[in-house]
């Protein structure tokens, strides 16, 4: 079973157990999920605005939320979501980049650098260093690098965020090559992973 077939598959499924537990917000959650990995973004932004509704608790928590307003180009919608999110999980260097990469669309790349929030701690080397890229303390290179020392993961992460560097920085031909590399040659089960996929979708790269 090819991708699309699988997702068609599991959207039918939450589907199902929304008409079952309609008050379910894990399973708009879900089902929001599953609309992002299809390239449906508005879509998945309606079911993680229903889970909220349903819990409001959950608001702070739903980063993929953020990710979906980026790819709908609601970029203060989408720092907004990061900011939220950082105050519950403030190791997470995802977060700021993500956040970084919303103000970089509202502001330009040199204004988002100088309001990339401090995270500390993440015990993943391979975002530690594409921390210190967005920061400019070091280059693409040395993030590539990094990612080949840790396997399948670490060279999908250093591809897909370098590849977002570049986006940052309006180089979309740098910023095609990296994350059509990671969606590619890098594949794995892994929601970031299908951000790759639907980013190459949305930008209508082949």
């Amino acid at each position: 079973m090819d991708r699309q077939d699988f997702l068609q598959n599991q959207l039918a499924h939450w589907n199902d157990e929304i008409a079952t537990r309609p008050f379910d917000p894990k399973a708009y959650v879900q089902r929001g999920m599953v609309h992002f990995k299809l390239a449906e973004i508005e879509a998945s932004i309606q079911d993680f605005d229903q889970a909220e509704k349903l819990e409001p608790t959950l608001q702070p928590y739903l980063w993929q939320r953020g990710l979906s307003y980026y790819y709908a180009r609601q970029f203060q919608a989408g720092a907004n979501q990061f900011e939220l999110d950082l105050v519950v999980n403030g190791q997470d260097l995802e977060e700021t980049i993500w956040r970084y990469l919303c103000m970089a669309q509202l502001l330009g790349d040199e204004a988002a650098k100088d309001c990339l929030l401090s995270v500390r701690n993440d015990p993943r080397k391979v975002m530690r260093q594409v921390y210190e890229l967005f920061a400019g303390n070091c280059q693409p290179e040395d993030v590539i690098n990094t990612g080949k020392k840790l396997g399948k993961q670490g060279e999908f992460y250093a591809h897909l965020y370098v590849g977002l560097y570049y986006e940052a920085q309006e180089n979309e031909a740098q910023a095609k090559e990296f994350i059509m590399k990671a969606a590619s040659e890098y594949p794995l089960e892994d929601y970031m992973w299908h951000l790759a996929v639907v980013h190459q979708t949305l930008r209508e790269w082949v």
